[in-house]
């Protein structure tokens, strides 16, 4: 059997070596390193298969969340809410930029952030919501652009984690994810569904407005050379990293497919075994549907009912299967965020799920083999 990894990126990387090069090539032979033609054709071809009218692309995903709020012009004191189940990217740019973090619970089953604790934790200064659309899914985007609508209120999509994903509102009306907000950002750090070979992240818009701002921030403010209009930052994706974005966004669909499979036959493994809960896609299917287009697995998340979830990390590790727990400790309990606000009744969910949580591997390279061997060791612990 192949060694089993988190991710295998050199397996992916073989079969695409020859497209990879060859883009890279082109960076190297026109040595335009910064803004080059590869930045631009990504850019171009993000947009169309986003269907948003503005890609910005930037440093890294942390740069794109903090430019978002710059852009929208969010002042030192405004809330903004966010999930507390998540990775402390995004609680980190607003404290940056001295807004103030207001963090809530999530859903025990989709695992993104709560619609009735937004509901509840607005104030007068509530400004902005950043729904994370966690793992791999969207948040329940409806819901939230109606209160982001009643309370005048931008909506900021974190989708660091489900390029690729899409959305179908009540209506029927289809999008992907992070195209539904007034603004949203995601990252291209490698072991992302669409990741690069170090450091990438992007803006998505459809304000024009909004997009020529955010243009000017991520250049040190400049729309004209040595004309600063605006505060900026130095936020810029390199041309080789587009290349390689460039030479995997074809394959995105089909990389998403392969995670849907692989997650597919996780969970047919897992079915009827009581103290494993598989995940649920955001529109309640009996496991993953056929046609599913909801859910991108970026990680593929169980739920370990009986205390077991420690155990089966070490038991994992313990048969050379690695395995995440994300995430082990809630934000309104990280050292760097405490703040006298929070009540711990306020977060039941996120205090559960930090005890249960446990991520297996999942990336576009995993066979049956593998994922056999995976499954037995989990149900076999599990069950003891």
């Amino acid at each position: 059997m192949k060694k089993i990894q988190m991710v295998d990126l050199k397996s992916q990387y073989e079969g695409i070596k020859d497209e990879v090069n060859n883009s890279i090539s082109e960076v190297l032979d026109s040595s335009a390193f910064i803004n080059g033609p590869q930045v631009h054709a990504f850019q171009k071809e993000l947009e169309a298969y986003l269907n948003v009218k503005h890609v910005i692309p930037c440093a890294n995903g942390t740069d794109a969340l903090q430019i978002c709020m710059m852009g929208l012009g969010l002042q030192p004191g405004d809330e903004v809410i966010t999930a507390d189940f998540t990775f402390a990217a995004t609680v980190e740019v607003i404290a940056l930029l001295n807004l103030t973090p207001v963090l809530v619970d999530v859903e025990p089953d989709t695992f993104n952030i709560d619609i009735k604790a937004i509901e509840k934790a607005i104030t007068p200064k509530t400004k902005a919501i950043v729904p994370v659309h966690l793992f791999g899914q969207c948040a329940d985007m409806d819901a939230i652009m109606q209160l982001a609508e009643k309370h005048n209120l931008y909506v900021i999509e974190d989708n660091a984690q489900a390029i690729g994903a899409t959305y179908t509102s009540q209506s029927g009306e289809k999008r992907k994810a992070g195209t539904i907000g007034h603004v949203a950002s995601t990252s291209f750090f490698p072991s992302k569904n669409l990741g690069c070979y170090g450091d990438g992240g992007a803006i998505f818009t459809n304000d024009d407005d909004l997009a020529h701002t955010i243009r000017g921030i991520v250049n040190h403010g400049m729309y004209k050379r040595y004309h600063h209009d605006v505060v900026g930052v130095n936020s810029r994706l390199d041309s080789i990293q587009a290349a390689v974005l460039r030479a995997k966004l074809p394959n995105l669909d089909n990389y998403n497919r392969k995670r849907r499979e692989a997650a597919r036959k996780y969970s047919e493994a897992f079915k009827g075994h009581s103290n494993i809960v598989v995940p649920k896609t955001v529109n309640s299917c009996d496991g993953i549907c056929g046609p599913c287009d909801c859910h991108v697995f970026h990680q593929y998340t169980l739920r370990i009912l009986n205390e077991k979830r420690d155990g089966l990390v070490q038991h994992l590790n313990d048969n050379n299967v690695p395995c995440g727990v994300y995430y082990p400790i809630p934000l309104h309990s990280q050292k760097a965020y405490v703040d006298e606000r929070y009540n711990e009744a306020d977060f039941p969910v996120t205090n559960q799920l930090i005890k249960e949580v446990i991520s297996l591997p999942m990336h576009t390279e995993l066979d049956d083999e593998q994922i056999q061997f995976i499954t037995n060791l989990v149900i076999d612990f599990v069950n003891q």
